[in-house]
């Protein structure tokens, strides 16, 4: 099993192999990641799979006050088998996000599209971006002044695999292209770093763009989040 903590604004737990345990191990397994982050007063999110998690640990975890959150599509293609050098539509430029004045607009971009506040998630990418330069890399897409959409590559070292995460397009910019071209800029960068593979967690409104691009779906996932009851959570947006 994998904890993070500290993290901001949100803790993750990752478990696997829990096809063996019965409803009472589960129980004592999720009672102990809620008494470790009700001691920190941090909301967190267990990540589920549907090839790795048995039906009635989900529903164990909503006994535990987790509130299940929206289906994704695990998708994933080779970086040879993806167009590389699709273009933004006209009048659209895409950008590397760097500064801390970029991470503020992010967020409001964020907010526009998600209508929540974004400012702790627009903080934990720039923290990333600091932390880590050649491992995340934070796009935005903008039209004269305006930012119209972003999204985010990450490349897993050790691994063949970049994951692209947090595509957020306002509405009346979408179905233009920009998504794609998005997709194409970071499939553009993981061959330029040599990565063979990329993946995303798909919600359903970019799962068929992604296959007309090359993707194919390999399983699905689901998060539950958990919140103290003082906390105020923002999950993460991705796909």
């Amino acid at each position: 099993m994998l904890r993070a903590v500290g993290l901001h604004p949100q803790g993750m737990v990752i478990a696997s192999g829990l096809e063996t345990m019965d409803a009472v191990a589960f129980d004592r397994l999720i009672a102990r990641q809620v008494e470790i982050f009700s001691e920190l007063q941090q909301p967190f999110e267990w990540k589920t799979w549907s090839h790795d998690h048995p039906g009635e640990f989900m529903s164990r975890l909503e006994s535990f006050g987790f509130v299940r959150g929206d289906t994704e599509t695990v998708m994933i293609a080779r970086v040879d088998d993806v167009d590389l050098d699709l273009a933004p539509p006209p009048g659209v430029r895409l950008r590397t996000v760097t500064s801390a004045a970029e991470f503020a607009r992010l967020a409001t971009l964020w907010a526009a599209v998600w209508d929540e506040n974004m400012g702790e998630m627009a903080d934990a990418c720039r923290a990333a971006v600091e932390a880590f330069p050649a491992a995340v890399t934070v796009l935005a897409a903008e039209v004269g002044t305006q930012w119209v959409s972003s999204a985010r590559a990450e490349f897993v070292e050790g691994t063949g695999f970049c994951t692209l995460w947090g595509g957020s397009t306002l509405p009346e910019w979408r179905g233009r292209g920009i998504y794609r071209a998005l997709v194409s800029r970071r499939a553009r960068l993981a061959a330029d770093r040599g990565y063979t593979f990329l993946e995303v967690d798909a919600l359903p409104t970019s799962r068929p763009i992604l296959e007309r691009l090359g993707f194919v779906a390999v399983t699905t996932t689901t998060p539950f989040q958990w919140s103290p009851p003082s906390a105020d959570t923002t999950a993460p947006h991705d796909g």
